[in-house]
């Protein structure tokens, strides 16, 4: 059985910083893209991060130069690290992990940028 388990979110003040984990287990096909996402109330679900197996990465216009998304392949784990959060960049996160056959979302975790 597929787990995603999501961890890192919270409650920061405009312009701290969090780091979102996203550990898999129980997936046995080879993992292609990991990346993560984020649905504000009242919007779509939108693309933050997205980072392939060798490591090439894409990034929202929105958060380039304050997000960094990162990837451990032996722990099957997807990072995000969040800087100079704004107001705006408060939603739930959910990571997801593409595989040569399946694709899987994590359950989200709640980010929330207010002072």
């Amino acid at each position: 059985q597929v787990q995603l388990v999501e961890s890192g979110g919270g409650l920061v003040q405009p312009g701290g910083s969090l780091r979102l984990s996203c550990a898999a287990s129980g997936i046995i096909f080879s993992i292609n893209t990991m990346g993560w996402y984020r649905q504000a109330p009242g919007k779509e679900r939108d693309l933050v991060a997205t980072i392939t197996r060798d490591g090439n990465t894409n990034y929202a216009n929105s958060v380039k130069g304050r997000f960094t998304i990162s990837r451990d392949n032996d722990k099957n784990t997807v990072y995000l690290q969040m800087n100079s959060l704004k107001p705006e960049d408060t939603a739930v996160y959910y990571c997801n992990i593409v595989t040569s056959l399946t694709n899987h979302w994590g359950q989200g975790t709640q980010v929330t940028v207010a002072s």
